[in-house]
């Protein structure tokens, strides 16, 4: 199976009730959709992210699943999940890759997650 097979589109939102631009404190909440377009399940097994602020300062987080779970995805089925980052700048980007696991060959695979802008609306950069 090929990491084509697995389709990962992500929608971000900005979170102002949650920020504070005094403090720095821009908050953005990420919803993931994950699309197992394969004839066999799959499961999420880790998450690598990039996270890359305005200011050029970066970091890395990895970590077994997403959200304390490992989800199962069978065939053609999606499985969706929301979670935040916090910056200390009102842009920044994110990116990284998903472990997944194909349940029949009970081999592992990366499916790269290409790069989203987290963005307070109406920054300039």
């Amino acid at each position: 199976m090929s990491a084509l097979a697995i389709e990962v589109s992500v929608a971000p939102e900005y979170r102002a009730a949650e920020s504070d631009d005094r403090e720095s404190r821009f908050v953005f909440s990420y919803t993931v959709t994950v699309h197992n377009q394969s004839p066999h399940s799959v499961q999420l097994m880790a998450r690598y992210w990039k996270i890359t602020q305005g200011n050029g300062d970066s970091q890395e987080v990895r970590g077994k699943g997403v959200v304390g779970q490992q989800p199962l995805i069978g065939p053609g089925q999606r499985f969706r999940y929301t979670s935040r980052a916090i910056l200390q700048t009102p842009v920044g980007v994110m990116e990284g890759a998903y472990t997944l696991l194909n349940t029949y060959t009970q081999r592992a695979f990366e499916v790269p997650i290409a790069p989203f802008r987290l963005a307070v609306p109406r920054q300039l950069h």
